[in-house]
């Protein structure tokens, strides 16, 4: 079985252009692609997760990746699945952004010996020339045509400014650049952007003419598995200082039980051979498969090591087993001999922003302390149970163990 192939089986691949060409040249380590990721914050999420994970594969088969950070496409900010015009940030800002994601990346991609680039927009689109570029590129573009296009159709009922109907103009001169600079014959991204994609291949048609095109292929990925990566604090970020990795192992070790599977085919790198013997496992092993796809993604993540330290710490908190010093912690000063209200707990350690706040948490079901849902808004928690320390769980996916400090 051949990358494309594996691609298929993992449920991976939603579209392309050409699938016999580009069946060839991934199969055969002949592609030179390239990913574009925009430097909106200072982390990479796990909306990135399955796009870096991607690039690992095929490089693994021999491929050549182009990791595009977007430091000029992040001054306008892509329309694409939004409902309104993103924050617009200052170069200082995305200059540190992308100093920052090209860390996270060397987890998943080898850049030694030329083995991958790593290029930044922000060195060709930054210093455009505005008429230069409108002749050179806008003749290559139908506005007719960009105004079907899937990513700004959903916002031309509650308004698309002219800055972020140009973002389209921008990636696809991305991959003009590639193409003409690096021989980037690929092109990859989530289904969102199929038609900021196209916009590349359209772009080196007409200036380069039909037989160039042939070599400018793109293929789509499923955002399936990367819809999830949402907390109740925002996205699910793969920088340990804002998502610790016990955090990030408890939120897969809770994810919905028809989607461990899936998950675990498209986000971890176990063997087809593996995976088709765990579909085989009967219900009864379902924690066993979260456990595994929580270890899986903590460890390309995080590393072998926080990933251990995680997964013991879990099985503390759910079955009494395992070393629970690795868990978040949350410290209380000053606790009362006659111990505090579960309301003033919660504000205490910081799990809820108000006493209200804490009140509707437990009227809804969803505080459980030491594996017993508290239902009553006047439990007690006594001095010595936070002394010796507390599990508290908030909601599905918030693991804290709370102290008397």
């Amino acid at each position: 079985m051949g990358i494309y192939e594996e691609l298929q089986a993992r449920g991976l691949i939603a579209q392309v252009t050409d699938e016999e060409l580009i069946r060839d040249l991934v199969n055969n380590g002949k592609a030179i692609f390239y990913i574009g990721f925009d430097p909106t914050a200072d982390s990479l999420h796990v909306g990135h997760y399955m796009a870096l994970c991607l690039m690992k594969r095929l490089q693994e088969a021999g491929n050549k990746p182009i990791a595009l950070v977007g430091g000029g496409t992040a001054m306008i900010g892509d329309p694409s699945g939004r409902s309104d015009m993103r924050k617009m940030m200052t170069t200082e800002m995305i200059d540190h952004n992308v100093e920052c994601i090209k860390k996270q990346m060397s987890r998943f991609i080898d850049f030694s010996e030329g083995k991958a680039l790593l290029v930044n927009n922000g060195d060709w689109l930054r210093n455009l020339n505005f008429l230069d570029f409108m002749r050179d590129i806008g003749p290559c573009f139908s506005v007719n045509d960009m105004l079907r296009a899937r990513c700004y159709v959903n916002r031309l009922q509650t308004g698309l400014s002219f800055l972020e109907f140009s973002y389209m103009l921008m990636q696809g001169y991305d991959f003009y650049q590639l193409y003409q600079n690096y021989g980037c014959n690929l092109e990859f991204g989530g289904d969102d952007q199929w038609s900021n994609m196209l916009a590349g291949t359209e772009i080196i048609r007409k200036k380069l003419g039909k037989d160039a095109s042939a070599m400018t292929i793109t293929l789509l990925l499923k955002h399936d598995g990367t819809k999830m990566g949402k907390t109740s604090g925002g996205a699910l970020w793969l920088d340990p200082e804002k998502t610790t990795p016990f955090q990030f192992f408890q939120y897969w070790r809770n994810v919905d039980d028809q989607d461990v599977m899936k998950c675990i085919k498209m986000m971890t790198f176990l063997t087809l051979d593996e995976i088709a013997e765990m579909e085989a496992w009967d219900d009864s092993r379902i924690n066993e498969k979260k456990e595994i796809l929580a270890y899986e993604l903590t460890k390309l993540v995080h590393g072998e090591e926080e990933a251990q330290k995680a997964k013991d710490a879990s099985r503390a908190l759910f079955s009494g087993e395992g070393d629970d010093s690795n868990m978040p912690t949350a410290e209380i000063e000053n606790v009362p001999e006659t111990g505090m209200g579960v309301m003033d707990m919660l504000v205490a350690s910081k799990l809820a922003a108000s006493k209200s706040e804490a009140r509707r948490l437990i009227q809804q079901g969803g505080l459980t302390i030491d594996g017993e849902k508290i239902t009553s808004i006047d439990h007690v928690v006594t001095k010595e149970a936070l002394t010796e320390g507390i599990k508290v769980r908030k909601g599905k996916k918030v693991f804290v163990k709370v102290l008397a400090k």
